[in-house]
């Protein structure tokens, strides 16, 4: 269900978005520009293919738009809202949820906010989680620390016991925060709330630092990510500039997909490799990462930096189980140790010297405050969802589609990561700013021996 596959088939799928009921209404807001139903973010700015559906006489395959509507179904003064962040740390999750707290209280004058601790556990009776009363006060300077000060978990919890709960504390609007883990289970919440046909209101706020999720453009704390990372991978390159041979490896983030790895080498332009799991290498024989290297070291270059996504590489550890974490997702083996490891056995068997740095800040990225337009991103956002949820939309996430903001029907927004292509814009001036393949094909040292 990538955007290729929708434009290529637009029968075969359906990007309409749930409601709880008729908008009937008033909207509190004033002084702004009210976005009608039928608005909507075309999935393609391709002229050739917009002139192609005109001339079969079929709609645009499009995102219903978002924004404020004139008429909204939950009434501000009866409205109990809760929000619950889960899954791993992300810059800019205090940022959402003062923001929604912010929108919800002086926009609709929505007076009962609830925070639910440590995820969706705190949905589940059992664990014995309190939630946390809201309001603007409460909110005032989270947003000047990183992480959430509702705590976040990982694992599944029952939909049942989740919709029980929120039916027991009177809850009609849920904003859950999170990647596609975290939406899977709000789908499943929606899907419970409609089997019971209770008027609560899911809506998706997308928090992945990978910014993976399909059919969304971009999602908060990628950009404040890959600012971090690039401070990480010029020390790197400071670290391997004070050793003959030296190597600063940087394991970033980036399971299934490479942007904060390409984003950020491609940012600092000091990184002269770029390994990321969409681009399959070899460690041995021509064109193989050692020889790479050592092609790098052949030409006179007394250095290299070495910037590698944690999904990369594992085609390497063949033959070793699966492993997966509490929400199911596939655990990836270490390839930060593992490039160590080979590459510093390889130097040794060929008498070659080589000192490698080695840095993991996954961590430190991830739990750093939101800043500058990412902080911005993060208001949009939450300012959007709640314009969804109190017009009643349901089971659907908050998404950026060519620079106009969207709903988008979770099913959609989880049914593939979004991944770079190899022969795309972005993976090609990775390459030209690392010049990589120089190295993997050995120009550079053929030169050299000529």
């Amino acid at each position: 269900m990538t955007r290729e596959d929708i434009l290529e088939n637009p029968d075969k799928y359906d990007l309409s978005i749930e409601t709880v009921g008729k908008c009937t209404l008033n909207s509190p807001m004033k002084g702004l520009k009210f976005v009608n139903d039928t608005k909507q973010i075309s999935l393609t700015t391709d002229v050739a293919t917009i002139e192609k559906f005109a001339k079969m006489g079929k709609p645009i395959p499009a995102l219903e738009a978002a924004g404020p509507r004139e008429m909204i179904y939950h009434d501000p003064s009866w409205t109990r809202a809760a929000i619950v962040t889960c899954g791993g740390l992300c810059p800019g999750l205090n940022n959402v949820i003062k923001s929604l707290v912010r929108v919800l209280w002086f926009d609709y004058g929505v007076r009962n906010i609830f925070g639910i601790p440590y995820g969706y556990r705190g949905l589940n009776p059992d664990y014995g989680y309190a939630p946390k009363i809201l309001d603007p006060d409460y909110v005032d300077n989270i947003q000047e620390d990183g992480g959430t000060i509702l705590g976040s978990s990982r694992g599944q919890q029952s939909a049942e016991t989740m919709v029980d709960t929120l039916m027991r504390l009177n809850i009609n609007i849920l904003f859950c925060i999170g990647g596609d883990g975290t939406l899977r289970g709000a789908r499943d919440i929606a899907h419970e709330v409609k089997r019971r046909h209770q008027p609560i209101s899911v809506i998706g706020i997308p928090k992945t630092i990978d910014n993976d999720l399909n059919l969304v453009d971009r999602t908060f704390g990628f950009e404040t990510a890959v600012l971090a990372a690039c401070d990480v991978i010029t020390s790197a390159h400071c670290e391997a500039n004070g050793a003959y041979n030296g190597l600063g490896l940087v394991k970033l983030m980036g399971r299934d997909s490479g942007f904060i790895a390409a984003d950020a080498a491609l940012a600092t332009t000091v990184a002269n490799f770029c390994l990321i799991p969409e681009v399959p290498f070899e460690l041995e024989g021509e064109g193989g990462l050692f020889s790479a290297l050592e092609n790098r070291y052949a030409i006179g270059k007394t250095h290299a930096v070495m910037v590698v996504a944690e999904g990369a590489g594992q085609h390497l550890f063949k033959g070793l189980p699966e492993r997966k974490d509490a929400s199911g997702n596939i655990l990836k083996y270490d390839i930060g140790d593992y490039l160590v490891e080979k590459i510093n056995e390889h130097f040794k068997t060929i008498g070659m010297e080589i000192n490698i740095k080695y840095f993991d800040p996954s961590y430190t990225v991830r739990s750093i405050p939101a800043k500058g337009t990412d902080a911005i991103f993060c208001y949009q956002l939450a300012e959007n969802a709640v314009h969804a949820a109190m017009a009643g939309k349901t089971n659907m996430v908050v998404g950026s589609m060519n620079g106009k903001f969207t709903h988008v029907p979770i099913d959609f927004a989880v049914s593939e990561r979004r991944k770079i292509k190899p022969d795309s814009p972005l993976w090609h001036a990775v390459l030209g700013s690392t010049r990589q393949m120089d190295y993997f094909s050995g120009k550079y040292a053929k030169r050299k021996k000529q």
